[in-house]
């Protein structure tokens, strides 16, 4: 089932599509079938076994008595974010086997880095940049929505703690990145004497700027649900900048898969129900024309677009901030 988080006629509502062109509001049909609506995608995920069971007899109703339904053209609407407001994006680093050759040293488990929510911008809306924050590129991943509370989770039972798949575009900004790269000594206990502290040198670079600044989470345009995607580790990931490929790759050719990934940020966080991983970005050097780490916005615009299979295709203008004021000011 395809869920979205959408705007239309002025209310925020919760839905399904039909198909590429017809949504359906879940609000609506709720209060057909005499029940209370969710509130959100996050209400609904978190109801958990409740929440399946009347997505299946939504489904049934739309089925049977299509003549009941408002069929809201998808040109219509505003999207959201598929899941508003999660408590943690977690995004996974250089997790594709086209990453390795790059890699000058790297620890053997998976990395990852936390973007806020603030970050999430719908299908349809505009990434925003200003000049200050110099190059900034797309980078198409495949994210995992969480469906209940976990930790500690087995790599053998990870799945089933997936509520379903969306997209993420990771917009990163490379520029923010070398600006706030640092290299320095660290200090830590001595290995000969614990009360006595070592300098080591080492290179570290925060993730907040260049890759949590609003909007650098295009995010959607669906939430489809686990049943749908037999195997997360068999999708096709394509990315343009315009209307040139920058990325052609498959998620089959992720490092870490998602039940490892999954395993491991559950050593440390725990996952709470409408948590995204974004898997790492899809891309294999030499398949597409041009390198997606070219198709910088901040210079050269957009729109940017992803698509994955059976997922759909995100796509999101880019508004440069600085000549927005420009005109505002004339």
């Amino acid at each position: 089932m395809k869920l979205l988080s959408f705007r239309w006629k002025d209310r925020d509502r919760l839905g399904f599509a039909l198909d590429d062109d017809r949504i359906v509001d879940l609000g609506e049909i709720a209060a057909a079938l005499g029940r209370e609506p969710y509130a959100d995608m996050l209400a609904l995920i978190e109801a958990g076994d409740a929440g399946t069971g009347f997505l299946r007899d939504a489904q049934a109703f739309a089925k049977d008595q299509p003549a009941k339904l408002t069929v809201i053209p998808a040109s219509e609407i505003v999207y959201h974010p598929p899941v508003r407001r999660p408590s943690k994006i977690c995004g996974v680093a250089l997790n594709n086997s086209a990453s390795n050759e790059r890699k000058i040293s790297a620890p053997d488990h998976p990395l990852f880095f936390l973007k806020p929510a603030s970050s999430l911008v719908g299908h349809n809306q505009p990434i925003e940049v200003f000049d200050y924050y110099g190059s900034v590129h797309p980078e198409p991943e495949l994210a995992v929505i969480i469906g209940k509370t976990c930790r500690h989770v087995d790599a053998k039972d990870a799945l089933d703690v997936v509520y379903g798949y969306s997209i993420l575009n990771d917009m990163t900004g490379n520029f923010m990145r070398s600006e706030d790269m640092v290299h320095y000594y660290a200090l830590y206990p001595s290995k000969e004497d614990p009360h006595k502290v070592e300098r080591r040198e080492q290179h570290l670079s925060y993730t907040a700027r260049y890759k949590g600044s609003d909007t650098f989470g295009p995010f959607g345009p669906y939430l489809v649900t686990k049943d749908e995607v037999p195997d997360p580790h068999k999708l096709d990931v394509l990315a343009w900048h315009k209307d040139e490929l920058i990325a052609e790759d498959s998620t089959a050719f992720y490092t870490y898969s998602v039940p490892e990934v999954i395993a491991y940020i559950t050593r440390y966080h725990s996952l709470w129900p409408g948590d995204v991983i974004s898997m790492g970005t899809a891309f294999r050097p030499g398949v597409a024309k041009r390198s997606l780490h070219t198709a910088n916005i901040t210079a050269y615009g957009g729109p940017v677009s992803v698509s994955i299979s059976g997922l759909g295709t995100l796509v999101n203008p880019v508004r440069k901030m600085d000549e927005v004021a420009k005109h505002a000011a004339e």
